[in-house]
């Protein structure tokens, strides 16, 4: 499997490299299909220099969808250790549910007469979030590559491409980044939607009535 490593803010020592190799060798175990691990050390200063910390991002390419996993901490050793925990986690899950989807098929019924959906432990949003969501009450920022005040509150903007597929497949995918929530469209009803982490091992769905437009490409 490549490995590439990156500093952003910080320098990336053979000691560093040689601890993410040992590392390597453990994530390969869990998804020997893997082909690329990148890893991003991201060091950041807050309050003009008295508080640092280093940021190691995780991310998984491969055949399948895309694993990524992150951790903080005030040693970058030490942040590199959580984020393998983590992301080993995630492919263990991965692994544990696509055995248990062969042994036991399962999959998101919806009843057109009630308009119910079963099969998967999911449940509607609540009319605060929902009326959050319409109304843009929480703020939103840019992505900015340095912080003065880095703030963990702040919601940070980025863009994707829209990808179609049922609501249980969503919640696979926003295990496997390790994420709280998973934009998509509902391959169902082609509508904007969005499945979320409750407490537990519940989830809910936020779905918008609005249908999406499947991208076209147009030859000249």
């Amino acid at each position: 499997m490549d490995t590439n490593i990156v500093g952003v803010g910080v320098g990336i020592t053979d000691r560093f490299r040689s601890v993410v190799e040992e590392k390597v060798s453990r994530i390969e175990h869990l998804a020997p299909r893997a082909q690329g691990l990148e890893v991003k050390v991201t060091h950041r200063s807050y309050r003009n220099g008295r508080m640092e910390d280093d940021t190691v991002e995780l991310t998984l390419d491969g055949k399948g969808p895309v694993v990524r996993a992150e951790a903080t901490d005030v040693d970058k050793f030490a942040a590199l250790d959580l984020a393998v925990d983590k992301i080993s986690e995630q492919v263990r899950r991965a692994k544990d549910k696509r055995v248990d989807a062969r042994n036991h098929p399962r999959g998101a019924k919806f009843e057109k007469g009630t308009g119910e959906l079963s099969g998967i432990d999911v449940e509607p949003a609540s009319v605060d979030v929902l009326r959050a969501v319409a109304t843009g009450s929480v703020p939103v920022q840019a992505d900015v590559a340095e912080e003065e005040d880095y703030c963990p509150v702040v919601i940070r903007q980025k863009e994707f491409e829209a990808e179609w597929m049922t609501v249980e497949e969503a919640v696979d995918r926003m295990e496997l980044v390790g994420h709280d929530f998973f934009l998509f469209i509902d391959a169902r009803t082609d509508h904007p939607s969005v499945v979320y982490r409750r407490k537990g091992w519940d989830y809910g769905v936020i779905e918008l009535t609005t249908q999406a437009s499947p991208m076209v490409s147009v030859a000249s």
